[in-house]
């Protein structure tokens, strides 16, 4: 239930609120709107009900994160990046973290296609257990010292509970994998951090799934969530990587109040297909994008194939902003 209150009785509502079920539900506050968890309308105080402009019903299980609750777009802000409403952030870097030198090459190239936000793997979830794995923390300090060079911002991958602390250090935003999507107990240590938090929708999540997935970061208190749209697995994938799911962009946009980014490296899988995939993820709305670079793909520890030469993510790029400029009008 979400119950909203009148101006005039915002205070002394939400005191109310909280000293009624606080002791027996969780409840949240955003402005002028309380959610009260498995509360219903007969359970109401009186004094609340006199304060009370409206009381919604039918929310969604995942009420931190619906509209209904914040009807406000969030921003996200980090030291050298705004993400969320009408900007538009390029994330862009190497798969994983393959050397000092590399990543640093990598992230300047980044920048100068517009990318604020460098991305780079130091742990690196893989298929097979004989794959690349990642440097570790030392994959870590050679990224941030990659953004900081760069005067960017720095994502990547925490994989379990027991990094989060570590990569803490380092990082401005943790990326949770599609992998990890439903890893309850990382979704909750990294929603006790003041770190924003890239969640990336699983192969096999409904947009249920990913909202519910979200909602485990928010209910611990961090609400600095963007949500990353990277292809779902179906019934033909012979020729792409995933099934790009661009019709999630408007759906989660008129659901969540969330930052939408999309991720056609992973989506494809192929580096001739990210660039008309990243277009169309401009064109569907996203407030953002995430894609992979290397210049030597062929020799790319992971992931080479979807990776963009240099010259090709610059073209793509110019083309991405131009596109979200005509899609904002400007």
């Amino acid at each position: 239930m979400i119950i909203v209150l009148n101006e005039n009785g915002v205070k002394k509502g939400i005191a109310a609120l909280k000293k009624s079920f606080a002791d027996k539900t969780q409840v949240f506050v955003n402005g002028n709107r309380v959610a009260v968890q498995g509360a219903v309308k007969d359970d109401l105080p009186t004094e609340i009900l006199k304060a009370t402009k409206e009381i919604i019903t039918d929310v969604p299980a995942a009420v931190q994160g619906s509209r209904l609750f914040h009807p406000q777009d969030t921003i996200i802000h980090t030291p050298h990046a705004v993400i969320g409403g009408n900007e538009f952030i390029m994330m862009a870097g190497p798969c994983s973290v393959e050397s000092e030198e590399h990543v640093r090459k990598m992230a300047a190239i980044a920048k100068k296609g517009g990318a604020k936000i460098v991305r780079g793997g130091a742990f690196k979830p893989r298929t097979s257990p004989y794959s690349f794995q990642g440097l570790g923390e030392e994959g870590l300090k050679y990224l941030r010292e990659a953004a900081d060079e760069n005067e960017m911002d720095m994502i990547t991958e925490v994989m379990d509970d027991e990094h989060v602390e570590m990569v803490a250090k380092y990082t401005d935003i943790f990326q949770i994998g599609a992998r990890n999507m439903q890893n309850f107990s990382l979704l909750k240590t990294v929603g006790k951090t003041n770190i924003p938090v890239a969640l990336k929708r699983g192969m096999s999540a409904t947009i249920d799934d990913l909202l519910n997935a979200a909602e485990y970061i928010a209910s611990e208190g961090n609400s600095q969530i963007m949500l990353l749209e990277r292809g779902i697995r179906t019934f033909d994938n012979k020729y792409t990587r995933n099934t790009f799911d661009l019709g999630a962009v408007p759906v989660l946009q008129r659901l969540t109040h969330y930052p939408v980014i999309v991720d056609p490296s992973h989506a494809v899988g192929e580096w001739d297909l990210v660039t008309p995939m990243a277009l169309a993820g401009a064109a569907s709305g996203a407030t953002g994008m995430i894609v992979e670079i290397h210049d030597e793909p062929q020799k790319a520890l992971s992931d080479g194939p979807q990776a963009l030469k240099p010259d090709t993510y610059l073209k793509m790029a110019q083309k991405v902003f131009e596109v979200h400029q005509v899609v904002n009008g400007k």
